[in-house]
């Protein structure tokens, strides 16, 4: 979606953008060793450096500069990268260094865990960018959903505060935005079930994304499908998408 031309501001841009993004993939893992194995797997797969590869792709295409990285991988599992970042660069000044530090940052922590009972296995990627001024982090969502195996996804996305026009014209939002969807591409979007939820009042917008199909040789770890018998063929399905629904529901359904 392209963004309109830019307002004249009175003085610095004082609007603050938040993006929240979870990504859930879901997996098969027949055996306790297997759940262990796939859990291994994936940590190895979204480490610290692989992360840290991603965020720095994410700056680089909102236009921002980076200030500091921390990251760190975590013993049994997970791994967290958090950057620091500023709208524009930095400025020499005799022997002082000037920056104008936005207030902002991107993080990004995994979570892998396995259902006791389901024999499922669930990877959770939580990505948070929070960006001051003109930098407006929705033109990376595509990118976000290609970087990670994606069968749930939920994105919040929030504009507080405001800024001025050179006519002393309070500015609550700087772009426009109906949907969260509208920066996503159509493509991406036909393979999923996508529901809003906007408060735009609040400049609030929610929409949450569950896969429509399941190829279930996509999600068996270690197991080809004609391994398993029909019966348990479908058991595995109906587990896979139990799981898809109640996390895209957020709640419990089929207790």
């Amino acid at each position: 979606m392209k963004m309109q031309e830019k307002y004249k501001l009175y003085g610095f841009n004082n609007l603050t953008k938040a993006l929240s993004f979870n990504i859930y993939d879901v997996c098969y893992a027949k055996t306790a060793r297997e759940q262990r194995d796939y859990i291994a797997y994936i940590d190895e797969q979204y480490n610290s450096e692989r992360l840290t590869k991603i965020l720095t792709t994410l700056t680089d295409m909102i236009g921002a500069k980076i200030l500091n990285i921390a990251r760190q991988d975590y013993d049994p599992q997970g791994a967290s990268v958090t950057i620091l970042i500023a709208e524009g660069s930095m400025i020499p000044a005799g022997e002082t260094q000037l920056a104008h530090l936005d207030k902002s940052h991107v993080t990004v922590h995994t979570y892998p865990e396995y259902h006791p009972e389901t024999c499922l296995a669930t990877f959770r990627v939580d990505i948070d960018v929070a960006t001051c001024g003109e930098i407006t982090p929705l033109s990376t969502l595509d990118y976000l959903i290609g970087s990670f195996d994606s069968d749930i996804i939920t994105m919040d996305y929030r504009v507080r505060g405001f800024t001025r026009d050179v006519n002393g014209k309070k500015l609550f939002l700087d772009h426009p935005v109906t949907s969260i969807q509208d920066y996503i591409d159509p493509n991406t979007l036909r393979r999923y079930d996508t529901v809003d939820i906007n408060v735009y009042e609040a400049n609030l917008f929610h929409t949450k994304m569950m896969i429509k199909d399941i190829d279930l040789q996509n999600y068996l770890f270690n197991t080809d499908v004609y391994e398993l018998p029909p019966r348990r063929r479908l058991e595995i399905m109906e587990n896979l998408r139990r799981e898809m629904i109640e996390i895209f529901s957020g709640r419990n359904v089929f207790e």
